[in-house]
Parts: structure tokens; C-alpha cells; sequence
């Protein structure tokens, strides 16, 4: 099994996520219309209202010291009573199936105790085999299945509690 590391990250190491995000963007144009520019790059959305929202939180992932992706924690629900989103995860693909993802989720929901939700869009397979895979673990099966359109695509959301740590 590979040492996997989640950091926060510190303001100075937001440029390291949104060159991630080009990656993480990459991926996602196999399953949405999105267009690379003249340049050769993913027009992005600017994410820096996002970076300063005081809910919003970034992780770096390693694996074994290597950078290895990202995700972030937010607010932006979608599902009543939900506190917390992921909003992104990105593991690149050379770390992909070992356990990577399952690991950065478990430890943000033993950081973050409460009322979760999350979700994927209906298109993208990889995502739905994993989270069906998942969840019923990391929820202990406690959890809810919806079906909404988000910003124009199918999504299947996921709502579920966080236990607190035992004191």
C-alpha cells in the first residue's frame, strides 16, 4: 500500500491546484462539451471568488511524496440540510485503483463530521462505479440516493452523516 498524504493546502499553493485543474478538465471532456482554446489550454472559469469563500477548502494529495491530485471541501449543496461538498477530486491517472481516492474521502469525513453530500454526473462512469462502490462503507449504509439535474446534466447525489470521531 502507498503512503497517501492529504495536506491543506496554504494560499501559495492554489497555483498548484488550478494547474490541476486543466487535468482534472481534460478529464471531464470526455463525458462534456468542453472546448480547448486556441492555445491548447481549457478555458477555465477563474476560481479565485471560490478560493476565498471561508467554506472552501483545498487538500493536495501525495502518494509516496509524489503529487498526486487534489480536492476540495465546500458548502455548494445541492440537498437540504447538507453542510459539506466535495466539490472537486481529482487523483491523477497513474494513481488511479490504489485506494488513493478512498482514502482522501475517508480522512475528510473524520475530519469534517456532519451532514455531507455528494455528487456526480450521470455520464461520467468511472465516477458512478466508484462512489456505488464506496459509499455504503464510508456512510456505514446510511445513506440517501437523489437524482437531480445540476447545471444542465443528470447527477446522482449522495447524502449521508459523517459520525464524529470517538472521544
Amino acid at each position: 500500500m502507498p503512503s497517501i498524504e492529504l495536506h491543506a493546502a496554504q494560499r501559495d499553493e492554489l497555483e498548484t491546484i488550478e494547474n490541476l485543474m486543466q487535468f482534472y478538465t481534460y478529464d471531464f471532456s470526455e463525458w462534456l462539451p468542453l472546448k480547448l482554446s486556441e492555445h491548447g489550454f481549457f478555458s477555465l472559469r477563474p476560481l479565485s471568488d471560490y478560493w476565498q469563500k471561508p467554506a472552501t477548502r483545498p487538500f493536495l494529495i501525495r502518494v509516496d511524496g509524489e503529487l498526486a491530485g487534489f480536492v476540495t471541501v465546500d458548502e455548494n449543496t445541492h440537498l437540504p440540510g447538507a453542510d459539506y461538498n466535495i466539490g472537486y477530486l481529482f487523483v491523477s491517472r497513474r494513481f488511479r485503483g490504489q485506494g488513493v481516492a478512498r482514502f482522501v474521502v475517508s480522512t475528510l469525513l473524520s475530519r469534517f463530521p456532519g451532514q455531507w453530500q455528494i455528487f456526480h454526473i450521470e455520464a461520467n462512469l468511472p465516477a458512478r462505479l466508484f462512489w456505488a462502490t464506496v459509499m455504503p462503507d464510508l456512510s456505514a449504509g446510511g445513506f440517501t440516493r437523489h437524482f437531480l439535474t445540476v447545471e444542465g446534466y443528470p447527477c446522482t447525489l449522495y447524502r449521508f452523516e459523517a459520525p464524529a470521531p470517538p472521544a
